[in-house]
């Protein structure tokens, strides 16, 4: 019998989705002959002790998730996410250079430094990149510190209130559309497939609108539903940052295709595997029967 750590937080059991999927990840590990142990940032010491670690809390260099997963790894312990995964994922302006060297299509993106910030080089870059921009500060998740601009006076008082916070940060594209496709990837390969519905409120899939959060509705599709050239893209987009578990957010619209970021630690609460029963199956033989 081998044993899988699940890595948590409070934030991670904030809601009943988010616990809904941590017991069934349990279940499944236990169903296939293994045992499983939810652990908090507390029982890192317990991390040696595991077969696998599978971490299920929000993931960045700064934090107690990075130091679980460089435990692991240097124990040779299977983890997702890994930290290569973590460091890239986590910083956009490395992981938009790895999507750029690996030929993965994204929207006009330009990285913006504080010298970019005369008006006659701002108005350059709309020339560039077109009307509006979004600008996104480099360590944003969740839908956060990601604004449209409109014109160069806004994009410099947005640009300013980032560069509070990185030294660089991207300037990119806005691709209109009314849903992001979602492509979970495994080791490479095909995991889920899904829509993520915009509100109509926002353009993102997650925004504050008069107070008060909105998330986006999902709606798992059938690979066999989807468009081949966004489930082959999201997969070239996967395996340009490595071989974890990641979550591919596109954009398509008269057949194009744009990856428009690759998330290292992706949701699975909120029913991206309506049409996948075996996504569990599918993480957990990943680490522990490898």
């Amino acid at each position: 019998m081998s044993r899988l750590g699940i890595f948590v937080d409070r934030k991670t059991l904030s809601s009943a989705e988010q616990l809904h999927a941590l017991i069934r990840c349990r279940d499944v590990a236990e169903e296939m002959g293994h045992s499983a142990e939810f652990l908090f940032p507390v029982d890192t010491r317990k991390i040696p002790a595991m077969d696998a670690l599978f971490i299920r809390a929000r993931t960045d260099p700064l934090n107690v998730t990075y130091v679980a997963s460089r435990m692991a790894e240097a124990d040779g312990i299977p983890v997702i996410d890994d930290p290569d995964s973590i460091r890239i994922c986590s910083d956009k302006v490395n992981m938009y250079s790895r999507l750029m060297q690996h030929g993965v299509p994204i929207p006009r993106t330009l990285f913006i430094s504080r010298h970019d910030l005369p008006l006659p080089r701002i108005r350059e870059i709309f020339g560039e990149i077109g009307s509006p921009i979004i600008l996104k500060e480099p360590s944003t998740s969740f839908s956060l510190r990601v604004e449209k601009v409109n014109n160069p006076g806004e994009f410099l008082q947005v640009a300013r209130r980032f560069f509070r916070m990185s030294d660089w940060i991207v300037a990119q594209q806005f691709v209109e559309s009314r849903y992001d496709w979602r492509v979970g990837v495994l080791d490479g390969e095909l995991l889920y497939v899904c829509k993520y519905m915009i509100p109509d409120a926002t353009f993102k899939i997650q925004d504050s609108v008069n107070g008060h959060v909105v998330y986006c509705a999902v709606e798992s599709i059938p690979a066999d539903q989807a468009p081949s050239r966004v489930i082959l893209t999201g997969i070239q987009a996967a395996r340009a940052i490595g071989s974890g578990l990641y979550g591919v957010d596109l954009k398509s619209d008269n057949g194009d295709c744009t990856v428009i970021e690759v998330n290292d630690n992706p949701s699975l609460e909120g029913g991206e595997d309506g049409c996948y029963p075996l996504v569990y199956q599918a993480i957990i033989s990943h680490l522990l029967e490898r």
